[in-house]
Parts: C-alpha cells; structure tokens; sequence
C-alpha cells in the first residue's frame, strides 16, 4: 500500500504556477514560429536584393511607376492633356558612412520580413490567444488574421503607391536659396530616402487596423457610437496630428493620409453602432 501520508501535496499555488509556466512555454513556441518566419522572409529578400531594391523600394523613383502611370492615363481621359503626369525627381543616392550600405541592407531585409510575414505572424499570435477564449468569443473573431492581414496590406500599399510618390517629388523638390543652384540634380542619403519609405508604409498599414480594433472594443462594451460621434472634433485634431506625425510636413501630403483615415474613423462609427446594438439586444434577452 503507498505510503500517503509521505507523498508530497501540491497546492493550489504550485498548480497555477505549473500552468502559468506551461503558459509561457507556449508563448516562447509561437515567437519561435513568428522569429522563424520573419528570418525567412528576410532571408529572401537578402537574396533577391536587385530586384527588391530597383523594382520596390525605389520604384517611385521610376518614370514607369504604377502611380504615374494611372495618373497620366488619368489625366489623358479627362481631357487633360500632361497636366497630371508625373516625373520622379531626379536624384542620385548615395552612402556616406563606412557599413552604411550593408546596415541599410539589413534593415530593409527586416521591415521587408515582417511585412512579407505579418498574416502569419497575426495567426501564430491568435492561435496562442484563442484557446483562453470561450467559444462565444472564439466565434466572434472568426476572420480576425484575415481582415487584419487585409487591413495592413491595404494601408502598405496606399502609403506606398499614394502617399510616397507625392511625399518623395514635394521633398526632392523642394528647393531653398544657395543649396544646390548649380546642380540639375539632388545628392541624396539613400538611408534617408528608405527610412521615409518605411515611415510611408508601415505606421499607415497600422492606422489601417483601426476598423477592426473599434470592432472589438464595441463587442467588449469599452466604445460606442454614440462616443465616437461626441468627440469626432477631437478624433479630426488627432488625425491631423497622425496625419503631420508619419507624413512630411507639408498640407497636400497631410490631407492624401488624412482623408482615408477620416473615412476609417467614421466606418468605424458604424460598426460601432452596430456592435452596440447587437450587445443591447444580448443584454435584454
């Protein structure tokens, strides 16, 4: 017969905290899964450098850029003649820094990575989150890796076929007394030109996310409708101020960012209001 009296009792506060380690153990298996990834990604795009370089991250700076094109066609069907084709500055980048080229490589590599790697990275992070929700929340977050994922692309790609080629020709463009006079063209840090691609791209994919993040404060009770269309003053002030933090600081680029964000906010009124209507009627019943 055992001996029960010797054997070891495990208590409440040494099972929660078999759990909670249990808990972390899982979190670490998950970021493994999205570091794992993310390398990949930019392990590709290492590899692929030309192309990513000539075709991507510089393609604004080329005559035959998807934008320009639109444009010009554009303006050729209202009648417009040229009035609304666009040319690239002409500028010539360069590195000024011992390492700076290869730093610049790295980083593009990483921001590269998880752009390329960020639906995944969103459904390693929901599997890690939906085992601690109950099956009613489960279900309502049905779609949640795909409308996010689909949110984000769309914010990279308004930043980068929108907003960058506007932003690049106003900044390029842009001239001062005595500061290149005799030059036709600009001399151009190239690790400055990537970072203004980055802050063009990534914070306005995350803004893109704001539908979806009023979705779930609704559903939780934490925003309503009516909220949101008290302070709509406010919530304009703030947008300008987003608008002014990730753009240049001149108007047209401001108003290109601030429009879609506007719309954002207020498609986020309405699924507001329908999430509240939704949980008074949960409520009640």
């Amino acid at each position: 017969m055992p001996d029960i009296a010797n054997k070891p009792v495990v208590t409440d506060s040494e099972e929660k905290e078999m759990s909670f380690v249990e808990h972390l153990e899982e979190l670490r298996i998950h970021l493994i899964r999205i570091a794992i990834s993310v390398c990949a990604s930019a392990v590709f795009i290492f590899f692929a450098t030309k192309s990513i370089f000539t075709k991507v991250i510089f393609g604004p700076l080329n005559q035959d850029f998807l934008t320009y094109q639109i444009m010009c066609k554009l303006s050729h069907k209202l009648d417009l003649g040229d009035k609304m084709c666009y040319s690239p500055a002409a500028i010539n980048l360069v590195t000024l820094e011992m390492g700076e080229a290869f730093l610049l490589h790295i980083k593009v590599c990483i921001f590269g990575g998880l752009i390329i790697s960020f639906p995944f990275v969103l459904w390693e992070l929901w599997k890690f989150i939906k085992p601690g929700l109950y099956p009613k929340e489960r279900k309502a977050a049905n779609g949640v890796v795909v409308v996010s994922s689909f949110l984000f692309l769309a914010g990279i790609s308004f930043g980068y076929f929108v907003l960058a080629p506007f932003a690049i020709n106003f900044l390029v463009g842009y001239e001062l007394p005595m500061i290149n006079a005799a030059s036709n063209s600009n001399l151009i840090k190239a690790t400055s030109l990537i970072n203004y691609m980055i802050m063009f791209t990534v914070p306005v994919g995350i803004i893109f996310e704001l539908p979806i993040i009023v979705f779930y404060l609704a559903k939780m009770g934490l925003v309503t409708d009516t909220f949101m269309r008290e302070y709509r003053r406010h919530a304009i002030v703030l947008i300008l101020v987003i608008a002014a933090f990730v753009t240049p600081p001149d108007v047209m680029t401001q108003i290109i960012i601030g429009i879609p964000i506007y719309i954002l906010y207020e498609l986020s009124i309405q699924i507001a209001a329908r999430q509240t209507k939704k949980r008074a009627a949960e409520l009640n019943d």
